[in-house]
């Protein structure tokens, strides 16, 4: 049986690589990847402080890898509840930003799916009232 840390753990690389390839596909679509070359993908200024911004926003996923297996239960609750709930609204808004394209959709909802089910999982984990950490 798997432990619910361990799940949390698996959940963030599983959402984690859906966000960099449908990043990597965005890099094959011929009217965004001129954009980037320009600077500005749908009216959206792709400079430093943007590209900063989406490292912050990227390193999230990244870091609940870690912390979803080292936390202790309230604090791991707490950090997948705040996380997913940060990626889920950010990936909503998302769908409201620009041309929305078949893949971008596709990979989205699964996005959204996913840490929308860490929410509820870390909700009904912190309400457990067992003795049971793992």
């Amino acid at each position: 049986m798997i432990s619910k840390r361990d799940l949390l753990s698996a959940l963030w690389v599983f959402v984690t690589l859906n966000y960099l390839y449908c990043d990597l596909i965005g890099l094959m679509d011929s009217n965004l990847l001129n954009q980037y070359l320009t600077g500005n993908v749908e009216g959206l200024k792709v400079d430093e402080s943007f590209l900063f911004f989406a490292g912050v926003l990227m390193e999230i996923p990244i870091l609940m890898v870690l912390l979803s297996k080292l936390l202790r239960k309230k604090a791991n609750c707490w950090a997948n509840i705040v996380a997913g709930t940060i990626k889920t609204i950010l990936m909503i808004v998302t769908l409201f930003i620009g041309k929305l394209t078949h893949y971008y959709l596709f990979f989205a909802s699964i996005e959204i799916a996913t840490t929308t089910f860490i929410v509820g999982f870390a909700l009904r984990w912190l309400r457990q009232k067992s003795i049971d950490t793992v």
